[in-house]
């Protein structure tokens, strides 16, 4: 059996995530979705205080690129949306692999409100019609009827019929215009597609947790259901039969209490791995729903991290800041920063920068983490950057001389 030091098992992780090192200098645009298939999903996330989640993730991994080439990949065909591990953009390859869920939208949960679906059934039937005789719409597209709109049990009735018929795999998105979803029908966005083509739900499942495997580099059996959102209880016992088929590779990871997971194609990377190779060499800013570091369980095993996202949290009880992005530095996580980009006057603040207890401010990290600030900053296109409150304290002069030098 394979024997990794939590360091290797750390390396290998973030060699799967490509977030070791830049493929590149200069990212291209089909950089762009193979950052996308190398982790299989890209999850969305509205909030705009820097760049809105998927373009954050991308940056992390690409440095400077283009967003518009995320929106030209959706509306090329390259990509689709649906629900994978939340809201995401996936390649159009793995459309398979989600459809079951399309074929049985009552199981999706909060996703697709089977009760008022049936209650409004003729709403949605209008809905679906209107798009089929005249075209893509947005939900902008229907006028209000009234004044409420502080929730999903608020949302005007044609919002409500689109996002319970993209669920249901009737409607795709076909492109975005201004980051609003514009719906079509399933067959003119993915006309290649037929349901005679579509897997078993086993064999789904196998792809799925294959799929996590490779994306995770390593990984628990209970890690691997978060991935892509699959039963918490079926799928542990899944991934046991795939290693005992010889479709998963078992290895032992010092200080982790369970047995943990390999692709059979990651062997020779694995190997290198834990002879002291992968060594990482990205120093880069995270979004909070980073594939890295959206499992809170896996987080603190895997890097020490103890994170959760205080966006949703009231803000008296809020340790860290709003919208808060963890600092990897060459294969650490050394700290975390509240920031927000103010566009109009080209500013990048950074409203509070706390070091981790364990990390050692020596000027060689500042200086990484400081490169990682001012890249973040210039492709915001906000080179102007504010340093607030720093944990310790005694950090704030040299960071601010660091990133205004």
């Amino acid at each position: 059996m394979l024997h990794l030091s939590s360091t290797a098992a750390r390396r290998l992780h973030l060699h799967a995530q490509g977030l070791d090192r830049r493929a590149r200098p200069r990212a291209r645009k089909q950089d762009v979705l193979a950052a996308i298939r190398r982790m299989g999903v890209l999850q969305i996330d509205t909030i705009s205080v820097v760049a809105r989640s998927p373009y954050f993730v991308l940056f992390s991994r690409l440095g400077t690129y283009d967003p518009t080439w995320l929106e030209e990949l959706l509306a090329e065909g390259a990509l689709f949306e649906y629900w994978a591990h939340e809201a995401s953009f996936l390649p159009i390859e793995d459309y398979a692999l989600v459809r079951h869920r399309m074929l049985d939208p009552q199981r999706m949960g909060w996703k697709y409100r089977a009760e008022w679906v049936s209650k409004h059934r003729s709403d949605v039937e209008q809905v679906l019609a209107h798009v089929r005789e005249h075209g893509a719409v947005r939900s902008a597209d229907f006028e209000r009827r009234n004044d409420a709109a502080s929730g999903w049990w608020e949302w005007k009735p044609e919002k409500r019929a689109l996002e319970a018929l993209f669920t249901a795999g009737h409607l795709m998105v076909a492109r975005r215009q201004a980051f609003q979803r514009v719906y079509d029908l399933r067959e003119r966005v993915h006309a290649e597609w037929s349901d005679a083509a579509l897997p078993s739900q086993q064999e789904i499942e196998r792809r799925l947790i294959l799929r996590s495997v490779r994306a995770l580099g390593v990984a628990t059996a209970r890690w691997i259901p978060d991935y892509y959102r699959m039963p918490k209880r079926d799928t542990p016992a899944r991934v046991r039969e795939l290693a005992a088929a010889g479709e998963l590779i078992e290895v032992q990871v010092d200080g982790w209490r369970d047995a943990a997971y390999i692709h059979p194609d990651d062997l020779d990377v694995a190997q290198d791995a834990s002879t002291g190779g992968l060594k990482p060499r990205l120093t880069t800013l995270l979004s909070p729903f980073d594939p890295l570091v959206w499992d809170r369980s896996r987080a603190r095993v895997m890097f020490g991290f103890d994170y959760s996202i205080e966006c949703y949290t009231p803000a008296p009880k809020r340790r860290y800041g709003y919208y808060v992005l963890p600092v990897l530095r060459r294969g650490e996580i050394v700290a975390r920063l509240d920031a927000k980009a103010h566009r109009r006057d080209g500013t990048f603040e950074v409203r509070s920068f706390h070091l981790e207890e364990h990390v050692r401010p020596t000027d060689a990290l500042l200086r990484d983490v400081s490169r990682a600030i001012v890249e973040a900053a210039a492709w915001h296109d906000t080179p102007d950057i504010a340093i607030g409150r720093t944990v310790p304290k005694t950090l704030r002069p040299r960071l601010r001389e660091l990133t205004q030098a």
